[in-house]
């Protein structure tokens, strides 16, 4: 009860403090037509499927970490809830989160973390759409998802030091949602025109503010992996995210 408390309490904090410009978060309403809307909730919905099937089979098996998962989310929304516009692209520029939520919960739970950040930026502060909510999901929450834990377990596979792999999970997890956030407003908007130049003009828009962000949020996971091997390495044990010999190191 105390853990929901102080949940709600951030979160509410969180709504209510934030910077009031109503800027798009990733794509905002009536961006994307309709038919496009919807092919990126159909791309998007099999991930979700997974990610409820995973949060149950693990938080059937020990208690404590849906409270996990719902602490992950928080930080995700309070992360990602700092956009910078890209009037270029037509979207706005902004950490992610994924990155770190992917490599400590895994994919699956990781994109139902997106979810409820993105579902309530959408809601609360007008960044982002409900409409737009499958292609948003599905650039941040499932490729920055996928990416990030995908980079950190091959690089720790690789023998590298948990620092490089956090940096280098962080940042290609960012660098790749905005590369998929380019695509689908490419795909989107273009009508008539070729895909690949309007492509290229977006990515090319995010630039600016996206490579010192990527590179960024690159620091700020490897630091938060860090932090957590020094103060609660039993906690990364737990996750699989080390071993126990490496704890005990």
């Amino acid at each position: 009860m105390r853990f929901r408390t102080r949940l709600f309490s951030f979160l509410f904090l969180a709504v209510f403090l934030l910077p009031g410009s109503a800027y798009a978060m990733h794509i905002s309403e009536g961006i994307l037509p309709l038919n496009w809307c919807l092919l990126w909730y159909a791309a998007s919905a099999p991930f979700v499927l997974y990610g409820l099937r995973r949060l149950k089979k693990l938080s059937g098996a020990d208690l404590s970490f849906k409270p996990l998962v719902g602490l992950m989310a928080a930080m995700v929304f309070i992360i990602s809830a700092m956009p910078i516009p890209v009037p270029t692209a037509g979207t706005c520029s902004h950490p992610c989160g994924t990155g770190i939520s992917g490599i400590l919960l895994g994919p699956g739970i990781s994109i139902l973390v997106a979810l409820v950040a993105l579902l309530l930026q959408a809601l609360f502060l007008a960044h982002g759409g409900i409409s737009t909510l499958g292609a948003n999901l599905f650039s941040m929450g499932i490729v920055g998802s996928i990416t990030g834990y995908a980079v950190f377990k091959g690089l720790r596979g690789l023998r590298m030091g948990l620092f490089p792999a956090g940096f280098a999970a962080g940042l290609l997890a960012d660098w790749a949602t905005y590369l998929t956030t380019s695509v689908e407003l490419a795909s989107g908007i273009r009508g008539g025109d070729p895909f690949m130049p309007l492509f290229v003009k977006i990515a090319v828009a995010f630039v600016p503010t996206q490579l010192p962000l990527g590179i960024l949020e690159g620091f700020g996971t490897a630091g938060m992996v860090i932090l957590l091997s020094r103060k609660r390495p039993d906690i990364l044990v737990k996750l699989n995210v080390i071993k126990k010999e490496e704890a005990a190191a």
